[in-house]
């Protein structure tokens, strides 16, 4: 039994699928950490930018299939959205097998763009969900509790994919950079690519046996219009819009996130590689995903304890920011394991931007919500284009990696701060 949103309570049955929904979500995202490192030796590739473009595949599918999947959803339901955005999932796991057993990163980045775009039909499906399956002023509560599940997973991840990927890692690279191009060295090639059969096979195993379970369990289905309408007063008003371009805090929220998105995909995937280039040692390139998601988490906590009992979401917001953009100057400005330790606190101003952010932008949209949280949603794409930004400046510009780093995170956290303040207000009052 659920409970209805107006109650002032959180339905039940759909948190606990959310939670696991996140989970998986979580360790297909932040895989992403460990396999940038693997692929740049596993394909000889040349520079860190083209292993980047792991996460442009990974990030960019939001940005094209976040409104079609408003749209399918709008078709086929909630709970046969998620089966199909689970069998995207199921179908881009298995397409990695043969783009390792051929060494073919266009095809790895195809599998991966697979799986995104189920993940991004996913993501379009639970955020709003989430914001209205209770009382708006505590949806960022809510993604908190989810977030948990995620980082959770991505904390994971790491840990079993740097193990078995990731695993003598330098005598490897030695061993492929000593060698000529010829016969041993790409059987070398070949034997590490292998690596990534056993992983991608139980993805797929799990996901499936997900995907029956939610085939199985009775979701309800919820009107977002209706909620929207009759819980917010915003949302009476927006009865009287005719377009979704009425709505000017929607878009200003939609650079939010994209930089939001941004400045996580940063702390939490470009992490192993700031610590490869700290020459720290390979321990610190393995686990740096982890020990930004640990940082994450601690910061999930902070905001179920604090919001909204103790502060706004838009103040946390603020504070985030600031903290932000302290963290990353630190960094910067500092050198060895206090530059990557503070990179990996990024996680903590980090955690409480994306639960923030969301319920502000789609507040008060009614019956635009599903189509104003596929544009929010289309923000993930920040994910796919700072990485490259900052591969830019510092491989084809030459400029010092980590004051590469500060140039990317800073402008980023300015315009978050910018939203937190007054980018969210803006037309509400009209």
């Amino acid at each position: 039994m659920t409970t209805n949103p107006n109650s002032g309570k959180t339905a039940i049955v759909p948190m606990l699928i959310c939670c696991a929904l996140f989970f998986i979500l979580g360790y297909i995202t932040w895989a992403n950490g460990a396999l940038i490192p693997f692929v740049r030796l596993a394909f000889n590739l040349e520079t860190d930018t083209q292993a980047f473009l792991i996460l442009f595949a990974s990030y960019i599918a939001y940005f094209f299939l976040a409104l079609p999947s408003s749209w399918i959803l709008g078709k086929i339901g909630f709970k046969n959205g998620l089966v199909a955005s689970l069998v995207l999932i199921i179908i881009g796991a298995i397409i990695i097998i043969p783009a390792a057993s051929n060494l073919s990163y266009q095809l790895f980045l195809v599998a991966i763009f697979v799986q995104a775009s189920g993940m991004a039909l996913l993501q379009t499906a639970i955020n709003p969900y989430l914001s209205i399956i209770g009382p708006i002023e505590s949806a960022a509560q809510r993604i908190s509790i989810v977030g948990i599940f995620n980082k959770t997973a991505g904390m994971i991840v790491p840990v079993v994919l740097g193990s078995i990927l990731l695993k003598d890692y330098d005598s490897i690279s030695s061993k492929i950079k000593e060698l000529k191009a010829g016969a041993e060295h790409d059987a070398l090639l070949a034997e590490l690519s292998e690596r990534l059969h056993g992983p991608y096979i139980g993805v797929a195993i799990g996901v499936a046996i997900l995907a029956i379970v939610v085939f199985a369990v009775k979701m309800p289905e919820v009107d977002v219009n209706k909620e929207e309408e009759t819980t917010d007063e915003a949302a009476v008003t927006s009865t009287k819009k005719t377009s979704i371009f009425q709505f000017p805090h929607l878009f200003l929220g939609f650079l939010a996130i994209f930089f939001c998105v941004a400045v996580e995909v940063m702390a939490g995937d470009i992490i192993g590689t700031y610590g490869r280039l700290l020459s720290l040692p390979p321990f610190f390139v393995k686990y740096g995903t982890t020990f930004t998601l640990v940082c994450m988490l601690v910061g999930y906590f902070i905001g179920i304890i604090s919001i909204p009992k103790f502060v706004s979401q838009q103040t946390a917001l603020r504070i985030c920011t600031i903290v932000g953009i302290t963290f990353t100057a630190i960094s910067a400005f500092s050198t060895g394991l206090t530059s990557y330790i503070f990179v990996a606190l990024l996680g903590i101003a980090n955690a409480l931007m994306w639960p923030a952010i969301f319920p502000l932008g789609i507040k008060g949209l009614g019956r635009f919500t599903k189509t104003g949280s596929g544009i929010m949603i289309m923000g993930i794409a920040g994910g796919a284009i700072w990485p490259l930004i900052y591969g830019y400046l510092k491989d084809t510009l030459h400029v010092d990696f980590q004051h590469a780093f500060l140039f990317a995170m800073v402008p980023a956290y300015l315009y978050i701060l910018f939203f937190a303040t007054k980018g969210h207000k803006i037309g509400k009052e009209n």
